[in-house]
């Protein structure tokens, strides 16, 4: 059974940075491209960023490139999502996920992330 447990999400100022974490179980991690999404409030789900299991090559949203950084320790089984001059409309509950866009089943539970001064 997959199962994905976000953390790291809270409340900062625009500019601030936070770092979420994803401890992954259940599956064969390190064998798995991983994925970040984030849902704003009243909106559909948004891909955010992909790192491969392997030699961990990234992709980026529009949005978040050249702010936002995935990376992920395959040994410890845990994705990482470094969020740095975080802005308002970053605001969103974040998941791990095991597809791109994922259904429930294929991410975590989420971490809420609010962005406000």
């Amino acid at each position: 059974e997959v199962r994905l447990v976000e953390s790291g999400g809270g409340l900062v100022e625009p500019g601030g940075s936070l770092r979420l974490s994803c401890a992954a179980s259940g599956f064969a991690f390190g064998i798995y491209w991983m994925h970040w999404v984030r849902q704003a409030p009243g909106k559909g789900l948004e891909w955010v960023s992909t790192i491969s299991p392997v030699d961990s090559t990234t992709d980026y949203a529009d949005s978040v490139k050249g702010r936002f950084t995935i990376s992920r320790d395959n040994v410890k089984n845990t994705l990482y999502l470094q969020m740095n001059t975080l802005k308002i409309e970053d605001t969103a509950v974040y998941y791990c996920a095991t597809m791109r866009l994922p259904n429930e089943a294929q991410r975590g539970q989420g971490t809420q992330v609010s962005v406000s001064s």
